[in-house]
């Protein structure tokens, strides 16, 4: 029997089972003699070893095996020592490495000195695969290659390039991908990782015909985050019930068409009339099921963090706790993949910056109507408005005018600003500076927000404000220049017409007062460089935020709101700065969707 079909559904639930083993090994750390852990440490690993052992992967299944049985014997004694804890996670770090070899379909590593005592993870980790004394050791490589200017049909080229490098091993990427190519246009460069046996020089030798290629360079690539892509990919589980209601949907749809048919022929305008009443329900329930099912728990990018803050407190000789909150609120799952790295980033800086020697770290998450919050806060040092408006300006970042003047709130948006940090020397994950750029653009791109809120001596919570989902979303409709653009809801604080007299010069800067706080008035037709109006006694003007503060955007009109199915756009136009996607109103009319904060940068 053919078992290769099951292999993406075996190494998605194994890595389940391991993410849960990892995270009840460091519970039970804290409570050796948590004899209901311990149970549930020996169910997954006994889990593990059943479906290895049935699709064939004999080390996998070995190793599994061995835990269990070491498992078994902790549950007579009622207790786990440290000694067993830290053996059983490199284990599970073994039989993640193993995992790794199915996936990428190489023969799985010897496990046998492992389970025998005979070296530690590390040392088995780096050991070849089973029978691999001959075959050259795999890796994994990033090619980077470009065309000659004058190459004629360059896309065409870059095909058969992008053929080629498939004989070479298994491509793992691919920038652009192979669709973006045959959609043309003057493409020139490629960029490929991949994993090979070929070393650097056979790679070049081998392009040494290749004429129009005017630059080739290999290197390895940059390391990737600690949590791996959620779910073991692209693949979602469905329940059995949801796929009953999507049948029963379908089956209903199909009836209301034949009725809409009849009523058409028929030129029955009442009957039509409630068919498409009738329709206009369906289509909303189909689309909330849909939704279900890209609906993921929050724990799917949580679930890793109890191993990762334990690893990283002892590196670190720190006690630091972990508290996890509303892990079962649900998200989109293309926002829970973009979440990982922003979410590794806050919780090792808490660790590193923000705790001293002992501390605890909150990650909760609560819905607040159509949006859900995510929090991670700590209860360590804090951070200094003061200190950090005066690291600013020593790095050049801001002026000495600009810091006296800047509020407390602002001074704290700082640490999201590239390369900004007031670590006092470099660690692995240096100061609240780094990557906390990151996790702003992350979270803006989502169409969220990022608040940051600390003091000294009060700890610091980093809050996202998230939307449900990335693929329909509310977008407030605005009109400017005799055209429509959509801005997303979650980025619309409020909606206002302002006085053309409330309006005030502050230098070269237009403000006006809103809540007793003047704020910068920016003009969306000058952004996207369109004719100036004339002027007018009323201004729309929509609040939103952008790196933490607050601006008024002024639009000609404000044209309603609307729910929307978010599209990807085409190459060349996904380069522009300043657009996160468009969307087919009912009429017909392509509407795009603004990144304020790109807009504002590219305009800058």
């Amino acid at each position: 029997m053919d078992m290769s079909k099951y292999k993406a559904m075996f190494l998605t639930e194994a890595r389940e089972h391991l993410q849960k083993m990892a995270a009840l090994l460091v519970e039970v750390e804290r409570d050796p003699q948590n004899r209901g852990g311990i149970d549930a440490l020996f169910r997954e690993a006994h889990s593990i070893k059943g479906m290895a052992a049935s699709m064939g992967y004999q080390q996998t299944a070995d190793l599994a095996h061995h835990l269990e049985d070491s498992l078994d014997l902790f549950r007579q004694q009622g207790e786990i020592t440290p000694e067993a804890i830290d053996r059983l996670l490199a284990g599970a770090d073994l039989i993640e490495s193993l995992l790794a070899d199915i996936d990428a379909g190489r023969e799985e590593r010897n496990v046998a000195s492992f389970c025998s005592g005979e070296f530690s993870v590390k040392e088995i980790s780096e050991l070849p695969p089973t029978e691999a004394g001959s075959v050259p050791e795999e890796l994994t490589l990033q090619i980077s290659l470009q065309l000659h200017d004058k190459v004629a049909s360059p896309a065409a080229r870059l095909l058969v390039i992008a053929k080629q490098l498939t004989k070479f091993g298994n491509v793992l990427s691919c920038e652009p991908s192979e669709e973006q190519i045959l959609r043309g246009g003057n493409v020139r460069q490629l960029v490929v990782i991949i994993q090979t046996r070929l070393s650097e020089t056979e790679i070049k030798s081998s392009f040494a015909d290749y004429s129009e290629v005017s630059r080739l360079d290999i290197e390895t690539p940059q390391p990737k985050s600690e949590v791996t892509s959620i779910a073991g990919g692209a693949t979602v589980r469905v329940g059995t019930d949801l796929l009953d209601r999507f049948i029963s949907l379908t089956g209903e749809l199909i009836t209301n068409r034949y009725m809409l048919q009849s009523a058409a022929g028929d030129k029955d305008w009442d009957s039509l009339k409630d068919g498409l009443g009738r329709l206009g329900r369906l289509v909303k329930d189909l689309h909330h099921q849909v939704l279900q099912v890209r609906m993921m728990p929050i724990d799917t990018v949580t679930g890793r963090l109890p191993r990762l803050v334990r690893d990283l407190a002892r590196r670190s000789a720190k006690d630091v706790r972990l508290e996890l909150e509303g892990t079962g609120i649900e998200l989109d799952r293309a926002i829970l993949e973009e979440l990982a790295d922003p979410l590794i980033h806050m919780v090792r800086n808490a660790i590193d910056h923000g705790i001293d020697k002992q501390g605890t770290i909150t990650v909760r998450a609560w819905r607040q109507r159509d949006q859900v919050m995510l929090q991670v806060a700590d209860n360590g040092r804090g951070m200094d408005p003061a200190l950090l408006r005066r690291s600013a300006v020593e790095k050049g970042l801001i002026g000495p005018g600009q810091a006296e003047v800047m509020r407390d709130y602002d001074a704290l948006q700082l640490v999201c600003l590239p390369g900004f940090s007031t670590a006092s020397q470099l660690t692995a994950t240096s100061g609240r500076g780094v990557g906390m750029d990151v996790v702003k653009a992350a979270v803006e791109k989502l169409g969220g927000v990022l608040n940051i809120d600390a003091a000294p001596g009060r700890g610091t919570r980093f809050t996202l404000k998230l939307p449900l989902s990335v693929a329909i979303i509310k977008v407030l409709l605005l009109n400017v220049a005799n055209k429509q653009v959509a801005l997303p809801i979650t980025r619309v604080l409020q909606t206002i017409e302002v006085e053309r007299n409330q309006i005030q010069a502050s230098g070269k800067q237009r403000v006006f007062s809103f809540n007793e706080e003047l704020l910068p008035l920016v003009s969306l037709r000058k952004i996207l460089a369109l004719a100036m109006p004339k002027a007018v006694e009323r201004v729309a003007v929509v609040i939103t935020e952008v790196l933490g503060r607050k601006i008024g955007l002024v639009v000609d009109d404000f044209a309603g709101q609307s729910e929307v199915f978010v599209q990807a756009l085409p190459s060349p136009i996904d380069r522009l700065r300043g657009l996160s996607g468009g969307t087919i109103l009912g009429d017909g009319r392509i509407v795009f969707i603004l990144d304020i904060q790109g807009l504002l940068e590219r305009k800058r």
